[in-house]
Formats: structure tokens, C-alpha cells, sequence
């Protein structure tokens, strides 16, 4: 089975143009290493489940420091991950699912 891996143009992501054991190590896997246009994050199917943790979990908020942060994003992963089919979450996501 082929696996795709989908990045965007963040700089790290571009090792297979500037280092061939990326591609190497793809090509004897069977991976392929797929690359979104500059400017087309929205292509790219994570960035829905950004926009959501947004949504539930950061939008509106005053976290007093990075550690509150943390703590609210890991209390909005596991009730995501219990409510994957909450239907606010889906027309979030699908709302941001555009491609």
C-alpha cells in the first residue's frame, strides 16, 4: 500500500528538494512526499482540525501563560477525541474542509 504525507511549504518540509536520504528513504518505503502550492495551507486536510481547536479552544481566551495554553489544548484533544461526531466540531471542520 502507498502512503502519501502532505506538507505545506514550511521550510523544514522542503528537505527532499535540499536532501536526498528524505527521498531516498520515500522512493524505498513507497511514500510519496506531496507538496501544497505556496499560499494553499487550506489544501492541505489537517489545517480543518487547526481551525477547530481554534474555534473550541483558543479563540476569545487570555492564557496567563504557555503552560495554561497547553493545558487547554490537551483538554480540547481528549473531548475531541471523544465527541469526533459532535455536530458543532463537524460543520466547524467541514466549514473549513473547503478542498
Amino acid at each position: 500500500m502507498r502512503i502519501a504525507i502532505t506538507c505545506d511549504n514550511y521550510s523544514p518540509h522542503l528537505t527532499t528538494k535540499r536532501c536526498q536520504r528524505v527521498g531516498t528513504w520515500a522512493a524505498a518505503n513507497n511514500v510519496e512526499i506531496a507538496y501544497t502550492p505556496t499560499n494553499s495551507s487550506w489544501l492541505n486536510r489537517i489545517e480543518a482540525q487547526f481551525t477547530a481547536l481554534r474555534y473550541f479552544a483558543l479563540d476569545g481566551t487570555g492564557h496567563p501563560s504557555h503552560k495554561a495554553r497547553g493545558s487547554m489544548i490537551r483538554r480540547y484533544i481528549i473531548w475531541r477525541n471523544k465527541h469526533a461526531a459532535d455536530e458543532r466540531l463537524r460543520r466547524v471542520v467541514a466549514r473549513a474542509n473547503v478542498a
